[in-house]
């Protein structure tokens, strides 16, 4: 009986196979848990979303950016981008039903003291803080302004975390925050600018886990392929499990129970 946390899919899904299966994965047995980006860039989003759902209870996942993507491009008005996967999803005859399950998913998990989001945590905010203002977007999501809200999700702004903020931009900064950080300031603004390595950091920022924090949750994440998995001068206790397979690099597992990682090579052509 194992849990398994599984890196960004983005539609690898013959790698997700592969990867079950080396892992010997058996949903009667074991459970996984995947950090979100389950869909787009890769060929087979269709057939990932079909997958994790059919799993049921034995596995969790949470929300990314590119998940909330495709339900801004099927709910809230959105547009397709030129290098996105969705054209076999959008036409699904299922397409309702597995929308439905994407909207309904958490954007953290907590278990056996292990915090699992798509892209990090703020420093400034307790595993538990982190967990209820999730649950304020979930309830949106949940609710009959969930089209509305999708309309309005995407942006930059506000980029700092206050807890006086309300309404939309309150929202869109905690998706912001769990979904698409990367590089903060000391004073946890986010930067949106620079998507790759560490050596793209903005003056005046760092990586969102090079700042301490007050507790030692250990905090598992994705979304961040220029990392290949490491984490440099980290000052948490953290675990980077992106390690880029729709560009060509490899799709990761880590048994958390042994700390034992697991990768397939990826079947898709470097980018």
């Amino acid at each position: 009986m194992s849990t398994y946390v599984i890196g960004d899919l983005h539609g690898c899904h013959a790698e997700f196979v592969t990867l079950l299966e080396q892992l010997g994965f058996t949903p009667d047995r074991d459970t996984l848990w995947l950090v979100g980006d389950l869909i787009n860039r890769g060929p087979g989003s269709l057939a990932c979303l079909r997958e994790v759902r059919a799993l049921g209870g034995a596995a969790r996942s949470v929300l990314g950016n590119h998940d909330f993507h495709l339900l801004v491009v099927a709910r809230g008005g959105g547009s397709v981008k030129k290098n996105d996967t969705l054209d076999d999803i959008l036409g699904a005859p299922d397409r309702e039903d597995l929308l439905d399950w994407l909207q309904c998913q958490p954007l953290s998990v907590y278990e056996n003291n292990r915090l699992m989001t798509h892209a990090g945590l703020l420093p400034q905010w307790s595993v538990a803080q982190a967990a209820a203002l999730g649950r304020e977007v979930e309830s949106m999501l949940a609710s009959e302004l969930s089209g509305q809200f999708l309309t309005q999700l995407f942006g930059n702004q506000p980029a700092r975390w206050r807890d006086d903020l309300d309404g939309i931009e309150r929202l869109r900064l905690i998706v912001n925050v769990l979904t698409r950080m990367r590089f903060i300031d000391a004073q946890g603004r986010l930067d949106f600018s620079a998507k790759e390595g560490l050596d793209s950091a903005p003056e005046g920022f760092l990586p969102w886990f090079q700042y301490p924090r007050e507790d030692n949750v250990p905090l598992l994440f994705g979304h961040w392929a220029a990392l290949e998995g490491q984490t440099p001068q980290a000052q948490v206790n953290v675990q980077a499990l992106d390690t880029g397979c729709v560009w060509g690099g490899r799709l990761t597992a880590l048994n958390l129970d042994n700390g034992e990682r697991t990768s397939v090579p990826s079947q898709q052509r470097s980018k």
